[in-house]
């Protein structure tokens, strides 16, 4: 089992040419189908709701490092 592996979501235009590439220790995966899709679009999602705003990154970043 891999702990942690390479992921790329490639999102097109038209969603039926969507890709998920993997990096795994046999060598890459690409996955298209509907539910494979649905899942790392799902995570994707979720990091992005998650994830601070550019600037605010900066800031956070700044703050860290003046507290070294």
């Amino acid at each position: 089992m891999q702990a942690a592996a390479s992921v790329v979501y490639a999102e097109s235009a038209v969603p039926r040419l969507d890709t998920v590439e993997l990096d795994s220790t046999h060598g890459p995966e690409f996955l298209d189908s509907t539910e494979q899709l649905a899942k790392y679009r799902a995570q994707v999602d979720a990091a992005q709701s998650l994830a601070l705003a550019p600037s605010a990154s900066r800031d956070f970043i700044r703050t860290l490092a003046d507290d070294l």
